[in-house]
């Protein structure tokens, strides 16, 4: 194996150069979950330049990093105090690990794009009997960075652990000011390579402080293929040697021509605090179908924002096509979302309204059902209602305005 032995089939002939590559666990190819040569010294040279205690490479997107995560959690009996902007991966994971949630709410913004607060931790950490860990989105889809800072000082101080959701800034630890979770002390984060660096899509890697990348490897194969693209994972070596051959200069200079970029637009009102992610408050479906007929395409739009997305590998050309498409834009106002419903009833667990008997319903006729699967659309993968919530009027409402049309509701 692979079937195809290195030749792409003979109508697919522009991806050779692919297939060539594509191979698995041969002789002295290493053996992900078990790695102990190239992949392993890979993984080294990936943790030294994020002064990480070790790394885990991923084929399966942060989504198998965020599995092994919070299966490190269940193994050490900490309870999960989360901020309720996570992806859909999180949920899925407690689903599957049986595990329960007590949720923070932001302090201003929305449940997909939110700031919240250090104390607000702290108070749940204080009622909760026994170990506990917090799980945060940082940043979130929309660029939002949370105070990790702040809360590793709170985390310390409870004797708990500090997850972190990085998906989205696997660049931070190459700014100016220090931004990467593991810089700010965290105790686990996820990086997904793909979305930031030039790797391949499902390119994710799994920082640890500890050197314990041996213990995380095994839950990572509880539940990872036992077939990982090598594609997928030297794109992840390339994109490390990219940045210590000066990769960083160009995340550092992308920023710069961020805030650039920026301050000669100012009809726009910009959002968020990391530079690579360009959020700007208005309507951002009218916006994003302006920029599409100049050749634009957005990362997420919907009435109340667009996000675009910058890479340290475009060129200085790619920076001043986009200022021309914005300067041609005329932005209208965005749409004010509903408030944010009081925290919805918690009827069944997780886990046991997720695997429960489920029928697929209008979201207007959802309201008293409790809600089954999470039905979100990707992007941006953020639930607003989570499984074994009762569903009420006011979080149907948020929901149409965000275009939810179905719910999955328990039986």
């Amino acid at each position: 194996m692979p079937g195809h032995k290195g030749k792409a089939p003979s109508n697919a002939p522009d991806l050779q150069g692919a297939y060539a590559w594509d191979i698995t666990e041969i002789s002295g190819a290493d053996s992900l979950f078990e790695a102990s040569g190239i992949l392993r010294a890979a993984e080294q040279q990936t943790a030294e330049l994020y002064g990480s205690g070790s790394v885990c490479y991923s084929a399966g997107g942060s989504t198998l990093c965020i599995q092994a995560m919070l299966a490190k959690m269940k193994a050490e009996h900490r309870h999960v105090i989360a901020a309720r902007t996570v992806h859909r991966a999180f949920l899925n994971a407690c689903v599957l690990l049986g595990l329960e949630v007590t949720w923070v709410r932001p302090r201003s913004g929305s449940l997909i794009a939110g700031q919240y607060a250090a104390e607000d931790f702290a108070a749940a950490l204080e009622k909760t009997d026994g170990a506990a860990c917090v799980y945060v989105t940082s940043p979130d889809y929309c660029g939002n960075l949370q105070d990790l800072r702040g809360l590793a000082a709170v985390c310390r101080r409870f004797g708990a652990r500090l997850l972190v959701d990085n998906a989205h800034g696997a660049h931070l630890a190459f700014l100016e000011e220090k931004l990467h979770p593991m810089q700010c002390g965290a105790d686990f984060c996820c990086d997904s390579f793909h979305k930031m660096l030039p790797s391949l899509t499902g390119a994710a890697v799994l920082h640890s402080a500890e050197d314990c990348g041996a213990e995380m490897k095994q839950y990572m194969q509880l539940f990872g293929s036992t077939s990982p693209s090598y594609l997928i994972l030297q794109s992840i070596e390339a994109a490390t040697e990219w940045l210590r051959q000066g990769g960083g200069e160009e995340v550092r200079h992308c920023a710069e021509r961020s805030a650039v970029l920026r301050a000669s637009l100012p009809q726009y009102h910009f959002a968020g605090n990391d530079p690579l992610h360009v959020t700007i408050k208005a309507d951002g479906n009218a916006l994003a179908d302006e920029l599409r007929m100049q050749g634009v395409e957005c990362e997420y739009a919907d009435s109340t924002c667009l996000v675009l997305l910058l890479s340290p590998v475009m060129e200085e050309g790619d920076f001043q096509r986009l200022y021309t498409a914005l300067s041609r834009c005329e932005p209208k106002p965005p749409a004010v979302p509903p408030p944010l419903p009081s925290a919805p009833e918690q009827v069944l667990s997780m886990r046991e309204a997720a695997l429960s008997a489920w029928v697929s319903v209008p979201v207007g006729e959802a309201v008293g059902r409790i809600c089954g699967m999470v039905q979100v659309p990707c992007p941006p993968a953020v639930p607003l209602i989570v499984s074994g919530e009762r569903i009420t009027e006011e979080w149907v409402g948020l929901m149409r305005f965000y275009g939810i049309g179905n719910m999955i509701c328990v039986l």
